[in-house]
């Protein structure tokens, strides 16, 4: 009979789904429901630099949480250009 360290398998298991994580993350789109343009930052909640179109393909390169908890996603061009920051709930990645 083998025996199986558990901890292992766990640990295995966890690394497994992280990594599909963050290639998952690696091609985003953005999805704003307002219908609008999303607002582009220089920083979570900062001044607004430009606007990015639904429908935009972008990378996800690292999330924050403001003062409020919302949390945030900093982005870039799909050529890893980072480009800043936007609301993280208006980003879709697959």
């Amino acid at each position: 009979m083998t025996r199986v360290n558990l901890s292992t398998l766990a640990v295995a298991g966890f690394c497994a789904i992280a990594a599909t994580g963050a290639q998952a993350a690696d091609r985003c789109k953005v999805t704003d429901p307002t219908g609008t343009m999303l607002n582009l930052r220089d920083a979570p909640q900062g001044k607004i630099l430009a606007k990015v179109p639904n429908g935009r393909l972008v990378q996800m390169i690292e999330t924050d949480s403001d003062r409020n908890g919302k949390t945030w996603a900093r982005v870039g061009t799909m050529d890893g250009k980072p480009m800043g920051w936007v609301f993280r709930e208006f980003v879709s990645c697959y």
